[in-house]
């Protein structure tokens, strides 16, 4: 019997260790062989069962040792379409948690098929599709503008898409929907989590669901019932055929699909939850535990996948290998990836093995790596601490740009002056320098200001304090700190003026967000100002809540323009969008050279960079080509509610400046006005205006 596998620096080579190779079912010309690791397991059988009735097993084979941890069968009864499941024995030990009569899902299966609730066979599927040679579309990371969304939700409601596509697969690829991207100006869409996952039992016991899908059953096999009614009756081959065709029909339209992958626990929950697959295999070597087999939570969901284990690193490396080419996923966004690089101690290193592997592993070279920089164990927060080739969820970047729109704003009215300067919006607007280092560069940051966690953009400017009771946790649940401002009434109201302050609430928290240095991501539906009642936790809510209306009022359309005028704006201007960081008196290819400007058109005093009392300042940012025309902006932002004047600067070169967007326009202008350097310019307050330096 094998002992568990090695933690520590052994880990680095059991992540390649041919021990590990070809787990799961391989199928042949005789059928198929199934190799399943388990450390500390003493038997082990596979069961096959009727292909229509999933109560009745067929057929039980005993799967024998073959050496290193890993069992082996090979059988005819392994083939296209088969329902089976696994049975493990072990020792009764702190920690191990074996049943010799649970029936466990095989951690490596491509598809699933549903008993019960908790009661789930692996399926056998054959995974062939013709990918008509259409390749990745391999955005580079300087122009990738992330667009976050949910599969069912998207498409759901869209009256383009019709109603047997809705919130499907398919539905999301539909002409109708790769129109509505592609006329935003994103360029990669970020899904929320699609492995099969399951609905915790106390949200059922509330008539809920678990919407978001943060809670993954198996990480090769994609969520059954976001494929259509039809594919679902075919079964899991039918439904991994259309997640493909799904993949396939973006990347014809040029654009990227990036998965939310949740590898940092399971569906088993803690001890007391279900048994379906990792916990009846290995306890001990999938799960992190003290000594007496407690479980160790750095997730808040009960259980922390141990990736300190070889078992552990490898099962994750294997899943992003199969859906980065078998699936030609185009990057990966890591839920809680913190607690993917907590080592055999459980604390956090960016030289984790598995973190390591991610980034150099030749399969998983062309995807994006986006990491969540967090996890709710001690010292889990980890922004800016990944290592190179990571871009990590910026939430300094969040935090920063909430504070001087919306909570500073208010702060202002009622004590007459805004808390801060201008100096820390400034950097963050600039790439988050002080976050990342030199050598990592403005892309190390993915800079948002919503997301699906938390208020939306609409929400952001509507409400003071989240009202989640609708949720069953009597408004316990969900962040209690959002840096949001009603503007003067807690969600809707009729007041003109306070509606008119919102909208251009939105229009700057936009306009910041896609013209910072750095890689934006956009929210689904906050282009068009979507509200979920002030419910800033709807992970729970499968219904209009949090899918997507696509019936919206002029002032909706009117904030749809000014996004695609901001991601236009963005791919003209490579000024806005800088590889690199700019070092002081040195010549850096794909940087921008920043310089900052006072109201006056003077260069930025210490004093004035730091003071409340002067929130104005002018942004100039010049490229340094390598591949694109020499570019130059000035962005002008204006943080207190007092109209006030600018001059614009006089700069060695520049002999007229360019109109090109005002978040003070509640529809963006086509004719733009000509400044000369010197030229007064009125700038209202609380606002934003970008010109191209010529």
């Amino acid at each position: 019997m094998s002992s568990p596998p090695s933690a520590g620096p052994a880990l680095s080579a059991g992540l390649h260790s041919t021990d590990f190779d070809d787990l799961g079912v391989t199928l042949g010309p005789d059928g198929g062989r199934l190799r399943i690791w388990s450390g500390a397991a003493e038997a082990m059988e596979l069961v096959v069962f009727d292909d229509t009735d999933l109560d009745w097993a067929t057929d039980i084979l005993p799967l024998e040792p073959v050496g290193d941890g890993v069992w082996e069968v090979t059988t005819h009864l392994l083939r296209a379409g088969t329902r089976y499941a696994v049975r493990v024995d072990g020792p009764h030990a702190p920690g191990n948690t074996f049943n010799r009569g649970t029936l466990l899902v095989e951690p490596y299966s491509r598809g699933l098929a549903r008993g019960g609730y908790d009661d789930w066979r692996s399926v056998v599927v054959d995974g062939s599709f013709d990918w008509g040679g259409v390749d990745k579309p391999g955005v580079p990371l300087d122009r990738t503008v992330l667009y976050e969304g949910h599969v069912k939700g998207l498409s759901k409601r869209h009256p383009g898409v019709p109603p047997a596509l809705h919130g499907t697969y398919a539905g999301l690829a539909h002409p109708a929907m790769i129109e509505h991207f592609l006329a935003l100006g994103v360029t990669s869409i970020e899904l929320l989590p699609v492995h099969a996952f399951a609905t915790e039992p106390r949200l059922l016991q509330h008539g809920l669901s678990n919407y978001w899908g943060y809670n993954s059953l198996n990480f090769f096999t994609p969520h059954a019932p976001y494929a259509t009614e039809q594919s679902r009756r075919e079964g899991p081959e039918a439904v991994l055929r259309e997640f493909k065709g799904m993949v396939r029909l973006l990347h014809e339209a040029g654009l990227e699909v990036i998965l939310d992958v949740v590898y940092n626990h399971t569906a088993e929950e803690g001890i007391g939850g279900p048994r379906s697959s990792l916990r009846g295999i290995d306890n001990r070597a999938y799960y992190r535990q003290q000594d007496d087999g407690a479980y160790i939570d750095v997730t808040g969901c009960g259980n922390s996948v141990n990736t300190s284990t070889d078992a552990g690193a490898r099962l994750i490396l294997d899943s992003l290998r199969y859906w980065a080419n078998d699936v030609q996923i185009d990057g990966f966004r890591f839920d809680l990836a913190a607690t993917l690089g907590r080592d055999a101690d459980h604390h956090f290193t960016p030289d984790h093995p598995l973190l390591r592997a991610i980034i150099d592993d030749p399969a998983l070279a062309r995807v994006k790596k986006i990491s969540e920089p967090w996890d709710v164990g001690m010292g889990g927060w980890q922004t800016g601490n990944f290592g190179e080739g990571w871009s990590e969820w910026n939430d300094r970047y969040r935090d920063r740009v909430r504070n001087f729109w919306l909570s500073d704003v208010d702060y202002a009215r009622r004590a007459s002056a805004a808390p801060v300067g201008i100096g820390g919006f400034a950097t963050r607007l600039a790439g988050s320098a002080n976050t990342f280092s030199q050598e990592r560069g403005p892309l190390a940051s993915v800079n948002f200001v919503t997301a699906h966690d938390g208020f939306t953009l609409r929400d952001l400017v509507s409400y003071d304090v989240k009202h989640n009771l609708g949720n069953g946790e009597q408004n316990r649940d969900g962040a209690d700190t959002n840096r949001s401002f009603n503007h003067g009434a807690e969600g809707p109201t009729d007041d003109e003026g306070i509606l008119a302050t919102r909208r251009k609430a939105m229009r700057n928290l936009l306009g910041t967000l896609l013209l910072s240095a750095g890689i934006p991501m956009l929210t689904a539906g906050d282009e068009f100002g979507r509200t979920q009642r002030g419910n800033n936790n709807a992970y729970c809510h499968d219904s209009p809540l949090t899918w997507l209306s696509w019936e919206h009022a002029d002032w909706q359309r009117d904030l749809f323009t000014h996004v695609q005028r901001l991601t236009a704006l963005r791919r003209e201007n490579p000024a806005l969008r800088p590889i690199r960081f700019a070092r002081l008196d040195e010549h850096t290819p794909s940087a921008s050279v920043m310089e900052w400007f006072d109201e006056h058109g003077e260069t930025m005093s210490g004093e004035r960079w730091t003071s409340p009392s002067h929130r104005t300042l002018q942004y100039v940012a010049a490229s340094t080509p390598e591949v694109e025309e020499f570019n130059r902006i000035l962005l002008i932002v204006h943080g207190t509610e007092r109209d006030t004047e600018v001059t614009l600067p006089e700069i060695d070169g520049v002999t007229r400046y360019v109109s090109l967007w005002s978040s003070v326009e509640e529809t963006p202008a086509d004719d733009r006005d000509d400044h000369a350097p010197g030229d007064v310019v009125a700038v209202p307050g609380t606002s934003m205006h970008l010109f191209r330096a010529e």
